[in-house]
Parts: structure tokens; C-alpha cells; sequence
């Protein structure tokens, strides 16, 4: 008789400890390491014996920081033994949002979702196509302030606390039709924002009964002391701190400290912004502007004296408009809707060369596009730091390179000087007041950047010549199609800059124009309140004739138009340096800048990379280039990550952009920011 030798496998129980916050209470259950989570759940369920809904709940282990998720998997292959402690806690609980527009929203989120899944199901919620351009940041700590009156003076700007919005939940907030591009649009005649399901989430608010929503309406700024009591970074070095906030996208909220009722910033990440359509995207395109209208304000972007009261004269119109637009919601004419509708067609653009219409003035049409520009004068400083002061040249613009003679007779000679401008950093340097339209380039060399200024005579000739540079940065000539609009697009900003030049036209300063709501700091201390309500209105008869949803897309063709447009600044050391310097990120470029002055040191065009990776271990990224000696850098208080997930998230939405590719391959942009490609 054959018997067997196999020994009997002991299973030995062990006691489980578990915290259901529901009922703040815990509860042990004795369990084998062969039991599954879905068993362990089932069991403790059966034994807390109150009836109620767990099937939101789960288990997360405090001490891994983990969701135990897969419930098929058992105890011993998660690792779990008798000494964890584990909470049955809900997945679904409650953030405080604050929007672009700074209002506060209390929304249900998905704690166990990774980031990018809960800003996605967020923007269903709030009708914000291109989810993947906006992600969750930590609220900045002034560290002048002390923490409870931070706090206190955060409750007292706390102008709206809206409803509690549930993302995914099935109703009409994850509709399909609400959010396809390819949807019939039904939008208001003077602000663009949608008049059917949108406004249906505020319930029996006021704002349900025909006015639009509050979402896609600029709320104005009611007191000064607001701007007083936001944060305002001092320096790039602040900047930098700012942008140590992000959450990673590829992990969940739980999973990265974020309590329940916890105030959380929702923003637009990466700055460059597809399709942007007024028809469908009311509500993108205000909180749009209101992130460019709050950083202009709070000094985190910089700008000049002309364009600030450019700023606060389209500020000083979308707030009148909007006013008007609330009190005259229900009153619109059919012939109001023919002419918005004609108007909107022409503003189907994408921010990123995108085009306003299929027609352009004789002057640049296609054959009219300039092959070369010259009858210029350019001042050269040979190198950066140096005692040498300014030459002055004739030069050429031809392709990509600018070639420099001593006089126009020699233009026919050896060029004294010739410059490639790929990669090279463009900043303009105007003052329509006083005549001046210089572009500054740095110019990439072996020993660091050359410092290149090209002066123009006229505004036309400055556009051509800018927009010349900007193209050649990228790697592009005047022969290419964006050439045209980008002309135009700089006229038309340095239009709205033009101060009138009849007073009599100007309207009378009233009372409802408070330049502290308006105006920067900076220019408050320069100016009175009374000089600066002038400017405001003189620069405002340029503007006085848009609609309201032109006129907040002009806010952010100019808001994108500023030289510092996007920038995502980082501490970071470079491999070979000695001191932490500063590393900015851009939609097209990365550049390695000093930590005092911001001034650039290299630049590196997307365009030219090969590939980037990063060795976790030691936190250090290496982006490889073409034809450029590689780049390596460590993070300065910051996870690596974060500024992995920036450059490849960068990569994707210009290769999306480039191919014109409406529909998002989630999974694929998430693979490529988690760093799974």
C-alpha cells in the first residue's frame, strides 16, 4: 500500500488589525496568509455588521503607503503580516480646489486614482478639453508669514465655495456630448460660455436661472487687499520653490501625503495650449485667462511698463463686459448670434500656429513672404562680460543665419561676422512711446552665449525681423507658413500698446476703475492712482471695440508673446559645476541659467534631442543631443521626477501638436511622464 510522505501545509492564522475611519474604530480579524484582500474585506464587513455602503471603500496600508487594490492577490504575496496596520477607508473623499480664477471648488476625487486619471475625470467634470495640460499643485508657503495666519487670510479670500461635483458619477458632468470636440456648440453671444448643461450644476444658485456659468465668467478683482494677501515669489529662487509643489502624475493622492478637505492648486502645467476654440471651450479659455491675469498681477512673469497697462486695459474691458454680459444674459438678439458666430469662426485658432483664417492681407501672402531681409542695422558685442562696446553693421537675414559687413558696399564681400541663430534665446526689447524696437538674441557658442542686439526703424520692420528670429530659434526659415501670422500676430500686439493720441476721445476716469485691482505692485509705487487710471484708459480705446471672448484671447496671445512665457524654473547642479544654478523648461527648450540675474547660460532645443533618461538612484537626468555634447543634471530640492515628467510631457504635446492629432493617446503620454519609455 503506498502511502504518502508529503507533509500537511500549516496554515497559521494571525491577527489582523484594521481602522475603519467611517466609524473610527478598529477592528482585529484572525486570518491565514492564503487569504485574499476581497476575503479579508468581505470578512470585515461581516463583522462590523452595519448596514451601509462599502463598495467605495478599500484597504491602504499606512506604513508601504500603498493601496491593496488587487483584490485577487493574497496576504503573503502583498508582504502583509500580523504587525500592519491597515485602514478601510473610502476611495473617493473630498479636496478643495482652487482654480486658475482662485475661486474654491469642494470636489470628490479619487484617492487611489494615479494623478493624471483624477485631473482627467476633474476637467469632465468642469468641461475642460485637454485634460493632460493641467495637473494638481501644492499651495506655495510664504515664509513671512506664520502657517495660521496664512491660513486665516486664505479663508478671508475665499470668495466662493462652490457645490460638491463628483467626477465620473454619470450624470451630465461625464456626458460624451459635453465633452467632444465635434459636439454642437451652444454658447452665449457675448461671452461664448455654454447655456445648457454647464450652468445646470449650480442648482438652485442664481446662476442657474439663464445666467451663464461661473466657470467660463472672469470674476473682477473687488479689493486690493486680495492682491495683498496672495503670494507673490520675490525671485526666480521662489519661482523654483513654487514648482516643487507638483504632485507626480503617476501616483496616486494618498500615496503622496494629500489629506482629505486639503486645498490643492489646479493649473495649467504645460504651457502649450492645442486647439484652443472659443465655441467649445468657454470655460478653458476664462480660466486660461485668469492664470495669465493673476500671474501678470503677482509679478510671476515679467513685463513692461506699455504691456502691463495693455494688460490692465483688456482686464478693465472683460470685467465691464462681463458685468454687462451677467445683467443682460436672457436679452440677446438673433442678429447678435449671426455676428459672434462669423466672429468666432475666425478665432478657431491654436495658440501654438495655429491661424485666425484661411486669408491673409496682400503683403504676406505667400509670395509676398520675404526670402531675405536687409537695410538693417545690428550692434554686436563680441562676447558676454567683456570691456568691448558696441559695433555697428549692415547685416543680412538670410534662411536661418544673419551675416554682418562693415558697410552696405561690402554686402557683396566675405561677411565680417555670420551667426547661425538655431537655439538661440529671442527677447524683445521695446518702448512704442519712446521709438525703440531692439530684439535681444543670445546666441549659443562653444564657451557659453554671445549677446547679439538688432535694432529696427519701424514697427513693420521690427515684426519681420523678430518673427525672422523667433522661426530661425526653432530651426525654420521665412519661406515657412507660420511666418506670416507670426508677423501679424507681433503687429497687432504692439497696436494694443499705442497710447491715443486724441484725449478728447479718452472716456472720463469714473469710479469703477481701481487700478490697485489692475496693476502690479511695481508700477502702483511708481505711479498715482490717478496717472495710472489714465494710461489705463488711453490704452483701452484700443481695445474698446472687442468682444468679450476676442478680448480674452487677446489677453492670451500677449500673455504667451512675453519672453519669460512658460517658464518652469528648477534648482538644479549641472555635472561639472560647483554651485546650484538654475534650469528653466519651456514648451520647445531647456535652459541652464544663473540663479542671481536669470540671465541664460546654454539653451537646448527640443528639436534636437535624441533622448533623455534617469538614474534614479542617484537622481541625476541626461538628455542627449544631436549634435551637442550631452547634458546632466541633479534636482536641488526637488524630485527628479517632477522635471522628468515635464520634458516628457513637452515631447508628446509638440509631436501632438506638429501632426495636428486631435484625439490623446493617454496611456502613451502617461507612459512617456511616468517614465515607463
Amino acid at each position: 500500500m503506498l502511502t504518502s510522505t508529503r507533509k500537511p501545509t500549516l496554515l497559521f492564522e494571525r491577527k489582523l488589525k484594521m481602522h475603519v475611519t467611517d466609524l473610527n474604530r478598529d477592528v482585529s480579524l484572525r486570518v491565514t496568509g492564503e487569504i485574499h484582500i476581497g476575503g479579508v474585506m468581505l470578512k470585515l464587513v461581516e463583522k462590523l455588521d452595519v448596514k451601509k455602503d462599502w463598495s467605495d471603500h478599500a484597504l491602504w496600508w499606512e506604513k508601504k503607503k500603498t493601496w491593496l487594490l488587487k483584490t485577487h492577490w493574497t496576504l503573503d504575496k502583498y508582504g502583509i503580516q500580523a504587525d500592519a496596520r491597515l485602514l478601510f477607508t473610502p476611495q473617493h473623499k473630498l479636496l478643495r480646489l482652487q482654480l486658475p480664477n482662485m475661486k474654491h471648488m469642494r470636489v470628490k476625487v479619487n484617492f487611489s486614482d494615479r494623478v493624471f486619471k483624477a485631473v482627467s475625470d476633474i476637467c469632465k467634470t468642469f468641461n475642460i478639453r485637454h485634460p493632460e495640460e493641467l495637473s494638481l499643485l501644492r499651495k506655495p508657503r510664504d515664509p513671512k508669514k506664520k502657517k495660521k495666519k496664512l491660513e486665516e487670510a486664505e479663508e478671508e479670500a475665499l470668495e466662493l465655495e462652490g457645490p460638491l461635483l463628483t467626477p465620473g458619477s454619470g450624470s451630465i458632468y461625464s456626458s460624451p456630448g459635453l465633452y467632444s470636440k465635434t459636439m454642437t456648440p451652444t454658447y452665449d453671444s457675448r461671452d461664448g460660455s455654454p447655456l445648457s448643461p454647464t450652468s445646470a450644476w449650480f442648482g438652485d444658485s442664481p446662476l442657474s436661472e439663464g445666467n451663464p456659468s461661473i466657470l467660463a465668467v472672469s470674476q473682477p478683482i473687488t479689493s486690493p487687499d486680495i492682491l495683498v494677501k496672495m503670494y507673490k515669489p520675490q525671485s526666480l529662487l521662489d519661482k523654483a520653490k513654487i514648482n516643487q509643489g507638483w504632485l507626480d502624475s503617476s501616483r496616486s493622492l494618498m500615496e503622496q501625503d494629500v489629506k482629505e478637505n486639503e486645498v490643492l492648486l489646479l493649473r495649467f502645467k504645460y504651457h502649450s495650449f492645442f486647439d484652443l476654440n472659443p465655441k467649445y471651450d468657454a470655460i478653458r479659455v476664462n480660466q486660461l485667462y485668469e492664470q495669465a491675469k493673476w500671474a501678470i498681477l503677482l509679478e510671476e512673469i515679467e513685463c513692461t511698463e506699455e504691456e502691463m497697462m495693455m494688460f490692465a486695459a483688456l482686464q478693465y474691458h472683460i470685467n465691464k463686459l462681463s458685468i454687462m454680459s451677467s445683467e443682460n444674459h436672457m436679452n440677446n438678439s438673433e442678429k447678435e448670434i449671426d455676428e459672434v458666430d462669423a466672429a468666432l469662426s475666425d478665432l478657431e485658432i491654436t495658440l501654438e500656429g495655429g491661424k485666425t483664417s484661411n486669408t491673409l492681407p496682400l503683403e504676406f501672402t505667400e509670395s509676398h513672404v520675404p526670402l531675405m531681409l536687409s537695410n538693417f542695422h545690428l550692434h554686436l558685442r563680441p562676447k558676454k562680460l567683456t570691456l568691448k562696446g558696441y559695433k555697428q553693421y549692415w547685416c543680412t537675414f538670410k534662411d536661418i543665419t544673419i551675416s554682418c559687413y562693415k558697410s552696405r558696399e561690402e554686402a557683396h564681400l566675405m561677411p565680417a561676422h555670420q551667426m547661425n541663430l538655431r537655439g538661440c534665446e529671442v527677447t524683445p526689447d521695446v518702448n512704442i512711446s519712446g521709438q525703440k524696437f531692439n530684439i535681444k538674441l543670445l546666441i549659443p557658442v562653444a564657451d557659453g552665449m554671445n549677446e547679439i542686439w538688432l535694432r529696427c526703424d519701424t514697427e513693420k520692420q521690427y515684426a519681420q525681423w523678430m518673427a525672422a528670429c523667433r522661426l530661425a530659434s526653432k530651426g525654420k526659415t521665412m519661406a515657412d507658413s507660420s511666418y506670416s501670422l507670426e508677423v501679424q500676430n507681433i503687429l497687432s500686439f504692439l497696436k494694443m500698446q499705442h497710447m491715443n493720441p486724441d484725449p478728447q476721445i479718452i472716456e472720463p476716469i469714473t469710479t469703477d476703475i481701481n487700478p490697485e485691482c489692475l496693476v502690479s505692485p511695481r508700477y502702483l509705487k511708481k505711479y498715482k492712482n490717478k496717472q495710472i487710471s489714465a494710461r489705463i484708459l488711453e490704452a483701452h480705446q484700443n481695445v474698446a471695440q472687442m468682444s468679450l471672448i476676442e478680448a480674452k484671447m487677446r489677453f492670451i496671445q500677449a500673455w504667451q508673446s512675453l519672453p519669460e512665457f512658460g517658464m518652469t524654473h528648477f534648482l538644479a547642479k549641472f555635472q561639472g559645476g560647483k554651485k546650484d544654478e538654475l534650469i528653466g523648461i519651456t514648451y520647445n527648450r531647456l535652459i541652464r541659467m544663473d540663479a542671481g540675474t536669470g540671465d541664460a547660460i546654454k539653451t537646448w532645443r527640443f528639436s534636437n534631442m535624441k533622448q533623455w533618461n534617469v538614474n534614479w538612484e542617484i537622481k541625476m537626468v541626461t538628455v542627449e543631443f544631436a549634435d551637442e555634447p550631452s547634458l546632466a543634471f541633479i534636482c536641488a530640492e526637488v524630485d527628479c521626477k517632477v522635471v522628468h515628467e515635464f520634458i516628457g510631457g513637452y515631447i508628446f504635446l509638440s509631436t501632438r501638436a506638429k501632426d495636428q492629432n486631435e484625439s490623446l493617446d493617454e496611456e502613451m503620454f502617461y507612459k512617456l511622464t511616468s517614465g515607463w519609455i
